[in-house]
């Protein structure tokens, strides 16, 4: 198993959300583009992203011509989804992406009450591989009735312990934790467990799909900033303290520093494709 922690989405001023936008999300774009590529997303697409954080994801998505919504419970985020997003006009000149975009705070019932007189979502992305099952039920469970039938809802997750490095320093989270282990939710990732959440939101599995997402930084420190900008160790600073988690990511980490500073950790990510 990969532990994955559910991380509360706290509303934060500390710059956790722009380290996650400029270091931590873009480790997830070989997934979003192996995802794109297979669901022919397009000039036709109209795509609700569930949790869709600084909204990197959604920018590739209307790079692509489709209209997209996006809703995620994290103002911080929000906001910087919001600056890539509906940038204000320049020169009186529109923003060309105003008019396709939604970003709605909360989750896919915020969207729902948004999106009241839209079509239907034709496609549907939950693409966060740290969203507890839990909350992730429910929540497709939602934004599948804002789906047509028939339409694609991608949930995203690690892939084999073996082939995810990260899995190793993510459980110095877990361990810090255990002083306070019930707000510590782990997500599998055994072979069938996309497949079990899909089911349980009344979903149809219909295919999968394993994608490389290395996670590289230029150096340690971006490498702590990043990880910590995921809310994965928010239970273990509870537990103990920032600095000490802070500490123990650097010795977790030390294993997969280069020699020319940099950190690397391989990884596999696996997602599904299921239907309304």
């Amino acid at each position: 198993m990969t532990p994955t922690l559910a991380h509360p989405r706290i509303h934060r001023a500390d710059g956790r959300a722009r380290d996650w936008a400029e270091i931590q999300e873009r480790m997830l774009v070989p997934l979003y583009e192996a995802v794109y590529e297979r669901l022919g997303v397009g000039t036709a697409t109209r795509l609700l992203g569930v949790g869709c954080g600084s909204g990197l994801a959604l920018l590739m998505a209307a790079a692509r011509g489709a209209t997209v919504t996006g809703c995620d419970p994290d103002d911080q985020r929000l906001a910087l989804a919001r600056q890539r997003l509906l940038p204000a006009p320049q020169w009186g000149i529109p923003a060309p992406s105003r008019g396709r975009t939604r970003l709605v705070p909360g989750g896919p019932e915020a969207a729902a009450a948004a999106t009241n007189d839209a079509p239907p979502f034709t496609v549907i992305t939950a693409f966060d591989p740290a969203a507890p099952p839990s909350a992730l039920v429910p929540a497709l469970r939602a934004a599948s009735g804002l789906a047509e039938r028939g339409s694609p809802v991608v949930l995203a997750g690690w892939g084999p312990p073996e082939r995810c490095a990260t899995g190793r320093v993510l459980r110095v989270a877990a361990r810090l934790a255990e002083p306070r282990g019930a707000a510590v939710e782990t997500r599998l990732s055994g072979r069938d467990d996309l497949e079990d959440m899909a089911r349980g939101a009344g979903l149809r599995p219909d295919g999968s799909g394993r994608v490389s997402c290395p996670f590289g930084y230029p150096d340690m420190d971006s490498a702590v900033r990043g990880l910590v900008s995921t809310g994965l160790f928010d239970a273990a600073a509870a537990a103990t303290d920032v600095d000490q988690v802070r500490k123990e990511l650097r010795e977790a980490l030390h294993p997969y520093r280069r020699a020319d500073g940099t950190v690397r950790m391989e990884n596999v990510f696996r997602y599904l494709v299921a239907r309304v």
